[in-house]
């Protein structure tokens, strides 16, 4: 990419997409194009190609999507499913319609098989079932990716897709049920300091293992990928480090400053043991994370104090608005 390139953040309000905007404004591109939903509703496909056709677009960073909690998105599969599909069709097509030299796709880890084979290397998709819970979500990507691989092998365009692991940070959505595992414990955590509370209690034995990657992270990957990567193959995005939920746990508590205890509540399910990425293909592209974790954890929950993400103790918690990928 040029710096004077016209470059289109598509979701930039969200976790991912925000971040990808920061790093852009970082590295001194100029003509960085964003649009809001009122502005420019991605499942209209008459509104997207008036778009592309009018702004001479020359990347694209698709990152929009509809994402949700375990329970919401497994009560609302129609929706995920049409809803993500529809976004990336409309965008991808538009792109390949309009001249964009470039198109990065955003998929998701949650989207490998549930008993994928650890780590988790980017032949294992479509290797087996899907989570069920996850199965609209997973079904859209999945097919969002496919359609970058086949316009890339039957009309050439330089379409290619990433496989991000599970995220965190600055945008995140903190509500302490309906969110990811490290926003909604945060909001957990702080919520008890707040209240004096004596104990946390955590779904599980604590046992099950998984891999984090700051969102700031990310973004610095893919322009990596953008710049430099040519393969027709999807690329996992990640640490290739995992840790157990119980040692996340311990993270949080010290970096919310919670007095109490952790209890697990072992009648609960634990889910899947383990899941984290191969991330050889993006070693060889000569990037790794820079973020330690614990202190990536600490800057995640002063932004949020800076913003008065966390309401009183027993409030409504507010969620972010904007489209982000669905860690699981």
């Amino acid at each position: 990419m040029e710096r004077n390139s016209r470059i289109f953040v598509a979701g930039h309000k969200g976790l991912v997409g925000s971040a990808i905007t920061r790093e852009l404004g970082r590295l001194g591109y100029t003509s960085i194009l964003t649009r809001e939903r009122k502005e420019l509703d991605l499942l209209d496909q008459s509104a997207v190609h008036d778009f592309f056709r009018n702004e001479a677009i020359d990347y694209v960073f698709l990152s929009a999507a509809k994402v949700g909690g375990i329970l919401y998105n497994q009560t609302h599969q129609a929706d995920f499913l049409y809803e993500n599909l529809t976004i990336s069709s409309n965008v991808i097509h538009a792109s390949a319609e309009y001249g964009v030299k470039k198109l990065l796709y955003l998929g998701s880890s949650c989207i490998y098989p549930k008993y994928a084979t650890q780590p988790i290397r980017e032949e294992e998709l479509l290797s087996g079932p899907l989570e069920p819970t996850n199965e609209g979500y997973a079904l859209a990507k999945i097919v969002g990716l496919k359609l970058c691989e086949k316009y890339r092998s039957q009309y050439g365009k330089r379409f290619v897709s990433v496989m991000p692991t599970n995220l965190y940070g600055q945008n995140d959505r903190f509500h302490p049920e309906h969110s990811h595992v490290i926003p909604a414990l945060m909001r957990r955590f702080h919520d008890a300091k707040l209240s004096n509370a004596e104990e946390v209690v955590i779904w599980g034995t604590g046992e099950p293992k998984r891999e984090f990657l700051h969102v700031d992270d990310l973004a610095s990957a893919l322009m990596v990928v953008m710049d430099h990567y040519e393969e027709n193959k999807t690329i996992n995005i990640g640490t290739g480090v995992d840790c157990t939920i119980a040692e996340l746990a311990e993270m949080l508590k010290r970096v919310v400053g919670f007095k109490g205890e952790i209890r697990f509540d072992t009648t609960k399910p634990d889910g899947t043991p383990r899941k984290v990425l191969d991330v050889s293909r993006m070693k060889a592209l000569g990037w790794e994370p820079r973020i330690n974790f614990e202190e990536g954890l600490r800057d995640t929950y002063l932004w949020a104090l800076k913003e008065g993400i966390f309401t009183a103790p027993g409030a409504a918690a507010p969620l972010i608005a904007g489209h982000g990928l669905r860690p699981s």
